[in-house]
């Protein structure tokens, strides 16, 4: 994020698109956009971006973008999803920029391939010209595919369900095939009249979404050597089900992640307790009939409606205190959700968070992010450079580190903070550092009081050249840093 001028907040960017101000140019028309038109608004006076096939003209937007205006003109003129996603999927642009919509991007008709008559075949696997794979698909029925460039083809597999019922029960079986299935993997929301299950496989997903006509309760069963994963549904009435339901969305497919919609579940404020004087600990439970586990290193968001619009921000969560027996706890109950959140004075979004009362909802999504436990199994030392509430991800990488990482040697936490009163849970953390040998924690502050006989400063090759090092000369370190975006820049420099 950059500093924003005076007046250019969310809030006042919400002002703007409420006043009745043309923000397009086109006094309310929506026109179909050539690509050759599209590249002539490339100027910062003049900037339209493609987003998912429909042209905004992001010109009066420039002051307000949290990113800086550099970070937007990096699509100006150009079809900027691909760079939207990896940055920041998560955003509902429509809500955001909708004043600012121009209208549809011209689509160019792309020739038919040869021998298309496939409608109504179900593949199992082969391979069809790359550029022919989007037509193709979208003219054949094929359900549940996975595509995967090679030689420039696209090869598809499939995945399949199956269900089965007695008198009281019904259960949905997914045969993913996957050795190491386990429950981070499996998310499964049962409500709104809808069952939806969706089975996580790397970069990829599978998904079951029916419509409902029952209510049941909800069991998993997931066989992880094997890879099947069984939702139990409980009956309310021994009816006999003709059929599972209804398909739902983008039932039976199985696309990469970040094709797929964030789906979001709303969830209950249980308590709100104070960690330091600016962050609280807001505990979350589910709703019953949803499974979700957020995996280490993963994030989720929280969306809010602010004055009309739809806010987004990520959070990870963490658990509700550091394990000093290193045992499982509570917090893997599989119900609650624990955030630790900065509240700014300025903040729209964490001030609406602050004023929420015990038993309020909020809505929650399906976990995000690509971090990978093997990274930590695969290490011998683990080192961990954390900036503020940059040291969120750190809790769980903490303690699955300690508890279930055995080859790791030394474990070292280096916390930045500004002042002693900004660091969160220092007591569990020295408590921790007496505990287990191998972690060691570091607090450095960069407006430290004349008492701090601690380290002070900035994140920088100096300081860091003093804890960052290996415990034997040839051995394998991770580093994992966290914190405000110049921090982080910093830290990988």
């Amino acid at each position: 994020q950059v500093p924003l001028k005076p007046g250019r907040s969310l809030m006042d960017w919400i002002r703007l698109t409420k006043s009745g101000k043309d923000l397009t140019g086109l006094k309310g028309r929506l026109i179909e956009v050539t690509e050759d038109e599209l590249a002539k608004h490339n100027k910062k006076e003049d900037c339209w971006i493609c987003i998912r096939g429909f042209v905004y003209n992001v010109t009066p937007y420039m002051e307000y973008h949290p990113g800086g205006e550099d970070e937007l003109m990096k699509a100006a003129g150009t079809d900027g999803t691909d760079l939207f996603d990896q940055v920041h999927r998560w955003v509902n642009y429509e809500s955001m920029l909708k004043e600012c919509l121009v209208g549809r991007i011209a689509v160019k008709p792309i020739a038919a391939p040869k021998g298309e008559d496939n409608k109504g075949t179900f593949i199992t696997r082969f391979a069809v010209p790359w550029d022919c794979a989007k037509q193709f698909l979208e003219q054949a029925e094929v359900c549940s595919v996975e595509m995967r460039s090679c030689n420039s083809a696209v090869h598809l597999v499939t995945l399949n369900y199956d269900w089965f019922q007695t008198d009281s029960l019904i259960t949905v079986v997914i045969y993913t095939k996957q050795k190491d299935m386990n429950a981070e993997l499996v998310i499964v929301d049962c409500q709104d009249k809808r069952l939806r299950g969706e089975i996580i496989m790397d970069d990829y997903s599978y998904l079951v979404e029916v419509g409902r006509y029952h209510n049941f309760a909800l069991e998993i069963n997931i066989a992880e050597k094997i890879g099947k994963v069984e939702i139990i549904l409980k009956k309310k009435d021994n009816i006999h089900w003709k059929m599972l339901g209804q398909p739902w969305g983008c039932h039976n497919t199985f696309i990469k992640r970040t094709e797929r919609e964030l789906f979001y579940r709303k969830c209950k404020l249980v308590s709100k307790t104070e960690v330091t004087h600016d962050t609280k600990l807001f505990c979350l439970m589910l709703p019953k009939g949803t499974h979700l586990r957020v995996p280490t290193g993963q994030h989720v968001y929280l969306k809010q409606i602010i004055t009309g619009t739809e806010a987004v921000k990520p959070y990870t969560p963490v658990l509700p205190f550091l394990p000093l027996n290193f045992q499982e706890t509570s917090h893997h109950d599989g119900v609650h959700i624990y955030l630790m959140i900065k509240i700014y004075s300025c903040g729209l979004f964490t001030q609406a968070l602050d004023h929420l009362q015990i038993g309020d909802s909020i809505s929650v999504s399906n976990p995000e992010g690509n971090f990978k436990k093997s990274q930590v199994q695969a290490s011998e030392d683990l080192i961990l450079l954390a900036g503020g509430t940059g040291f969120t991800p750190m809790v769980k990488l903490l303690n699955f580190a300690l508890t279930e990482v055995s080859c790791l040697r030394t474990v070292k936490l280096i916390f930045f903070n500004k002042t002693e009163d900004d660091i969160l849970w220092r007591n569990q953390l020295e408590q921790l550092a007496l505990k287990d040998e191998r972690f060691e924690v570091q607090f450095i502050l960069s407006q430290p009081t004349k008492d701090w006989v601690g380290k002070q400063g900035k994140i920088s090759s100096s300081l860091l050249s003093e804890f960052v090092k290996r415990s034997r000369k040839d051995s394998k370190v991770l580093i994992c840093i966290c914190g405000p975006t110049p921090f982080t820049e910093q830290g990988v420099q």
